[in-house]
């Protein structure tokens, strides 16, 4: 195994892929002149105060003081700086062929066809709230189903309490008390509806003290999960003075489905006789739902009907070398079939603009990408900080110094096809190929962006490890390194570390990832993130609050 990696002949810097001491040879005529920890990046060159540093063939950063060939790229030795770039001064994406696609062309997956013609990979029925008012019903509606349906998360943790509370009834010892184990075999459940794969709801905190832009894009939002591939029904709870008014979801549910056919139940509480009364006609209304949507059956249906989002969190200095280039590679075959890949995180795409512009297929596209980019950069400044902030302190501690680092390793997630279309929070990708989505670098705002885009499949790659997962859109998190994999195998699904040692290509991994993908997509297989019950959904709040 190597012990550094370059990933472009124009790079000025490697990394590392194990710990490297001072005088270990790394490069021709390059030796270490201090200690390298594994994921971080060795100088191949001496720097001045001033030069340019380059990874991924592009400027990651700036030289602040004087660093030997051989020495460690830092956080006090560099700081953040970037390439320009100009929608006006691009070059034509038509040249972009794919890869082989013969053995995908005929494969299917087994989902659910709705009547759009969009086709879900799950089965769900969602319970939405308009305003944060309505959370406490939305609980209370929560604790009455989970039981009945079978569909009941981590009944262990239940049963470990009740045993200490037994014991400490018995005139057991805390010292016993805390020897008791977690008993963590699955207790069988039959599911009463088993074409159905739960009932879902979407706590949020907005909806009013909002300004009205704010108070549409919520709508705009929750109108793209009630439309959701993976959604067969809803239902609404308003409190009916809010900002976030009915009219305004029916509006944006309209520009997503103009002949939208599915279940949908309204409520406003100021409107009806009690709350009880409410809650009792919304039970009601849900189950005579769930027996009407348990009747749907999955049905094959081809790999270009899968949307799937691309999102990395947790990243640490391989991210860019081996699961986000594997998802890549995956995110081109699909492209290549006629799918839809997502991505998003524009504060992680900071450095890579131009090779993006460059890949847009019209002017038009590229015009829209350029001036998102430039508006959330200039707002970002004027709230006092700026894309140059957005490494995390665990990404810093992984090798990730700088933004555009972290932004050329987080951008390979998609690939190297042309960018067909450039989405706005929270518009619904319509364009089959690949879709640029206007979110922040936030993990759950933005796997909420990507599932509220239509994302019928979110993959998430990671190398410090998060539990982080979606409310209706199946969540594949990867491991970049085999050590993480096998050390939270709890909540790790994918193991892209086989790259990172040499023993499999990005291309054979993204193969194998594309396999798993098949496999959640027909519900034979199910992701920790939903056994786990990991259903985050935070919206992105981009106004003030009045």
């Amino acid at each position: 195994m190597k012990n550094i990696i370059i990933i472009d002949h124009r790079d000025t810097v490697a990394v590392a892929l194990e710990n490297l001491e001072p005088g270990a040879a790394v490069a021709d005529r390059v030796v270490t002149v201090e200690r390298i920890p594994a994921k971080h990046k060795v100088a191949l060159k001496a720097f001045s105060a001033g030069d340019q540093i380059h990874m991924y063939g592009v400027t990651v950063a700036k030289a602040n003081q004087e660093i030997p060939a051989g020495g460690l790229i830092t956080t006090e030795n560099v700081t953040h700086d970037t390439d320009e770039y100009s929608a006006s001064e691009r070059s034509d994406a038509s040249s972009w062929k794919p890869h082989d696609l013969s053995k995908w062309e005929n494969r299917t997956f087994s989902g659910y066809h709705r009547s759009d013609g969009r086709v879900g990979t799950a089965n769900y029925w969602i319970v939405v709230p308009m305003v944060f008012c309505e959370n406490r019903n939305l609980t209370v509606m929560r604790e009455a189903i989970a039981e009945s349906l079978g569909v009941k998360k981590s009944s262990h943790y239940e049963r470990l309490f009740k045993r200490m509370a037994f014991l400490r009834e018995q005139g057991a010892s805390e010292e016993e008390w805390l020897k008791e184990s977690l008993q963590t075999e699955e207790e069988a459940q039959e599911r009463l509806f088993p074409n159905v794969d739960g009932v879902k709801f979407l706590l949020h905190d907005q909806g009013c003290g909002c300004t009205r832009d704010d108070a549409r894009t919520l709508c705009g939002l929750l109108a793209g999960y009630i439309t959701h591939p993976n959604v067969a029904g809803a239902t609404v709870l308003s409190l009916g003075c809010q900002n976030a008014e009915v009219s305004i979801l029916k509006e944006e549910i309209a520009k997503r489905d103009p002949n939208f056919d599915r279940p949908l139940h309204i409520h406003v509480q100021q409107q009806s006789p009690s709350e009880q009364d409410m809650l009792t006609t919304a039970l009601k209304e849900i189950f005579v739902g769930l027996h009407k949507i348990n009747q749907l059956e999955r049905k094959p249906a081809p790999l270009s009907k899968l949307t799937i989002g691309l999102e990395c969190g947790g990243s640490d200095g391989f991210s860019g070398l081996s699961a986000n280039p594997a998802l890549g590679h995956l995110s081109d075959t699909l492209a290549g079939l006629g799918g839809t890949p997502v991505l998003a995180e524009f504060p992680e795409l900071c450095g890579v603009e131009s090779e993006l512009l460059n890949r847009c297929v019209s002017d038009e596209t590229a015009k829209r990408f350029q001036d998102l980019m430039n508006v959330y950069s200039r707002r970002a400044e004027e709230a006092g900080s700026g894309f140059y902030a957005n490494p995390s302190p665990g990404n810093i501690a992984d090798g990730l110094i700088t933004d555009a680092i972290k932004s050329a390793g987080a951008a390979k997630k998609g690939g190297t096809s042309p960018v067909t279309d450039v989405l706005d929070y929270p518009e619904m990708a319509t364009k089959p190929g690949l879709n640029l989505l206007c979110t922040p670098g936030g993990d759950v705002e933005s796997t909420t962006a990507l599932a509220g885009a239509g994302s019928n499949i979110i993959i998430f790659t990671t190398g410090l490890g998060t539990p982080t997962g979606n409310v209706v859109s199946p969540t594949i998190k990867v491991a970049t390194n085999s050590e993480l994999a096998n050390r939270m195998n709890d909540i790790i699904d994918f193991d892209a570390g086989p790259i990172i040692r040499g023993e499999k290509t990005i291309e054979e991994m993204g193969d194998e990832l594309l396999e798993l993908v098949i496999q959640v997509a027909s519900g034979e297989t199910q992701p920790h993130a939903v056994r786990l019950g990991q259903d985050d959904f935070i919206p992105w709040k981009r106004g003030i609050s009045l």
